[in-house]
């Protein structure tokens, strides 16, 4: 029977290698090449393709360089404000989120870093069991141990979601505004940065109360925010 259960042992050990050997050969040769898509959004286009087959995804890959210095800066102050101290983790915002969320009684606060949302973005699910966390962090080590931040954040504003079926500072641009990343002035660059924790919904009601409260914080924030070179 211990023989049986050290081999059982073994072989969920490799398995386990094997597939943080998968994330890291990926962390590796996005580097240097760009993802073509996400697990988020190849969700989403499952999602929209169960009302529209034909549905396709509004997403177009932009420079670093000609995405506008204004959203680069809302998006830091919005949900990481210490991006470019921290090394993947602001334990200050984990505590306040976990104070949060006990004196709340219920999930209300999160605490991830951009580093961790993108984490998230590329491998994995929304769902928050504790084995989905976990790989969260080991993923975002790799990432920030073999990524600068300034490839974290070219990456990261290529790949969330900005709407049903919109991923990505230029798609996003384009879909509100008429125009390209390069081109987005502070006002609007703050009302994207605010959309981010719940891009769906503000899609559909960009003059919601709450919306425009976050965006008018994330606009007085900005000018505070340092943003990788």
């Amino acid at each position: 029977m211990w023989r049986t259960l050290a081999k059982f042992v073994l072989l969920l050990l490799a398995l386990v290698l094997l597939a943080q050997s998968w994330f890291l050969g990926h962390v590796v040769w996005w580097k240097y090449f760009d993802p073509s898509s996400t697990a988020f959004m190849r969700a989403g286009l499952e999602r929209i393709q169960e009302r529209d087959p034909e549905a396709g995804l509004r997403h177009r890959w932009v420079e670093y360089e000609r995405i506008s210095i204004h959203l680069k800066r809302a998006v830091i102050a919005a949900e990481d404000s210490r991006f470019l101290e921290h090394e993947g983790f602001d334990w200050d915002a984990i505590e306040k989120a976990v104070e949060k969320n006990m004196r709340k009684g219920r999930f209300a606060a999160g605490g991830s870093t951009i580093s961790q949302q993108l984490a998230k973005n590329l491998f994995l699910s929304p769902s928050k069991n504790p084995v989905r966390k976990l790989q969260e962090a080991i993923i975002t080590v790799m990432i920030e141990r073999i990524w600068d931040k300034r490839r974290i954040l070219e990456v990261y504003l290529n790949v969330i979601e900005w709407g049903d079926g919109i991923y990505g500072a230029e798609a996003a641009a384009r879909r509100y505004f008429g125009g390209g990343a390069n081109r987005l002035g502070a006002d609007q660059a703050a009302l994207l940065a605010a959309m981010i924790p719940n891009p769906r919904y503000y899609e559909k009601n960009r003059n919601s109360r709450a919306l425009l409260k976050r965006k008018a914080i994330i606009a007085a924030r900005m000018r505070l925010v340092s943003v990788p070179r």
